[in-house]
């Protein structure tokens, strides 16, 4: 209790600077969203290569790259994870709207906030204990189970930072869909909120 209690202020502190400065943290968590999932592409393309080199080399040459299974599982966080808040950003997240498409605009403008307020603190809490574990990994220099035993914390960071940046980009949702006109959405330009509804 007394961790959630911290969170929350933490959470708190940090939404207060971002509506102090949302222009500058919107800009900047925009560069930020544009480089990990650039990140993240590079990576399915190196899991893509990475696996069909191991079944070439597994049944052409009767050789398998050892640790290929673990080293494939490790990068699955990064690459989901490290893309998250773009795909937040781009709403690209798939959603349950049959109740929302029956409301007026001014209650569907208020519902959304409501929800990405509430999804705010639950990325938060899922950011703070993803996070403890990463430093718990790091600090016991946990390994995976067979050679050539990759280290597991840089694939567990993953998840902290992709929740991290997902909530700060649905609080600047929430201040674009407060005020348009003061707050401006800092999302790739195919696609955002308008006064509560999506533009595509």
């Amino acid at each position: 209790m007394y961790e959630l209690a911290i969170l929350a202020a933490v959470v708190l502190a940090v939404m207060a600077i971002t509506t102090v400065a949302a222009g500058a943290a919107g800009r900047g968590l925009l560069v930020v969203e544009w480089v990990l999932v650039a990140v993240s592409t590079l990576i399915i393309l190196f899991v893509m290569g990475f696996v069909g080199a191991e079944v070439t080399m597994r049944y052409a040459f009767n050789s398998p790259i050892p640790g290929h299974l673990e080293l494939s599982e490790l990068m699955m966080p990064p690459i989901v994870f490290l893309a998250l808040s773009y795909t937040q950003a781009t709403h690209g997240h798939v959603g349950m709207d049959l109740l929302l498409d029956a409301l007026t605009p001014a209650v569907r403008r208020y519902a959304n906030m409501v929800v990405l307020l509430v999804s705010i603190f639950i990325c938060a809490v899922l950011a703070y204990f993803s996070l403890k574990n990463t430093i718990q990994l790091w600090r016991f220099d946990d390994v995976t189970m067979s050679p050539p035993y990759f280290k597991t914390w840089p694939s567990a960071a993953a998840i902290p930072i992709g929740y991290g940046l997902t909530s700060l980009r649905m609080y600047i949702q929430v201040l674009h869909l407060y005020d348009p006109e003061r707050f401006a959405a800092h999302e790739p330009a195919h696609g955002g909120f308008e006064g509560g509804e999506y533009n595509d």
